[in-house]
């Protein structure tokens, strides 16, 4: 919920379509969020194992490791960004076994942090907040939760977002309900090739994401299922710890959190 309404009816290009206005805060409130936030240990442990000299640490005959991620917030980009040395060049040069694999990170439903272009090919990353000085007028007139479903907040669609390339209107550059998540070809052939899968802090109810751990189960491979709850993937696991992942990770993988 977002404050009285569904969010999964906002996060769809229908709804879009019919009230940018609307979405947009929606949005807008999620942005907010996610830049006050920051990576917890289980995005930091997720990161390192992106190092190749951490991975063989545990897995001694892992050829590759990847994380895929249905997550739009970008923790864990940051998380992995704050571990390339930050002195330019780093002296001495490490080496590339100590070093993580930005290659590693696949964020198939996209990143809340992007705006894009809704003609254009234009899709870039946005820090500003707001992002425009309507959309932080409107959230500072609501001060009910029950007001958002109601209140009248019609935003000027050029008041909207809009394309710094070509000006059109701008959405968010995240992959909503009724699209093709990013990047699948090279998802399903890393999916199809896995030994080990884990699922980490998710409820297996969104499609594909929810489909992969069954997959390697299924092909014979090993699962392990870290989530504050029962999930409906747990039944194709081989392993199950249950309890925060910020901890459960850490304890479980031998690899630190810090």
């Amino acid at each position: 919920m977002w404050r009285s309404l569904k969010a999964m009816s906002l996060a769809t290009p229908t709804a879009f379509e019919a009230d940018p206005s609307l979405v947009w805060q929606f949005y807008h409130y999620r942005r907010v969020k996610a830049l006050e936030a920051s990576p917890n240990a289980a995005h930091r442990v997720l990161a390192k194992l992106s190092i190749p000299s951490v991975l063989k640490s545990i897995a001694p005959q892992a050829q590759s490791y990847h994380l895929i991620t249905q997550n739009v917030d970008g923790l864990s980009t940051r998380a992995i960004n704050a571990l390339i040395p930050q002195t330019q060049p780093p002296s001495p040069s490490p080496s590339p076994e100590t070093l993580p694999n930005p290659n590693s990170l696949i964020e198939m439903h996209g990143r809340l942090l992007d705006i894009q272009c809704t003609q254009c090919s234009y899709l870039q990353q946005n820090l500003l907040n707001p992002l425009t000085p309507s959309l932080g007028i409107a959230e500072s007139q609501i001060s009910n939760v029950n007001e958002a479903g109601s209140k009248p907040s019609e935003i000027p669609l050029d008041e909207l977002p809009r394309c710094p390339e070509c000006g059109a209107l701008a959405r968010p550059g995240v992959v909503w309900f009724e699209e093709i998540p990013w990047e699948m070809d090279r998802i399903d052939k890393l999916v199809e090739e896995a030994d080990v899968c884990l699922v980490v802090g998710t409820s297996s109810t969104v499609y594909p994401a929810a489909g992969y751990a069954y997959e390697v189960y299924n092909r014979g491979g090993t699962v392990a299922v870290f989530n504050v709850e029962e999930s409906r993937g747990d039944v194709y696991s081989s392993f199950v710890f249950y309890g925060p992942c910020d901890m459960e990770l850490p304890r479980v993988l031998g690899v630190s959190g810090d």
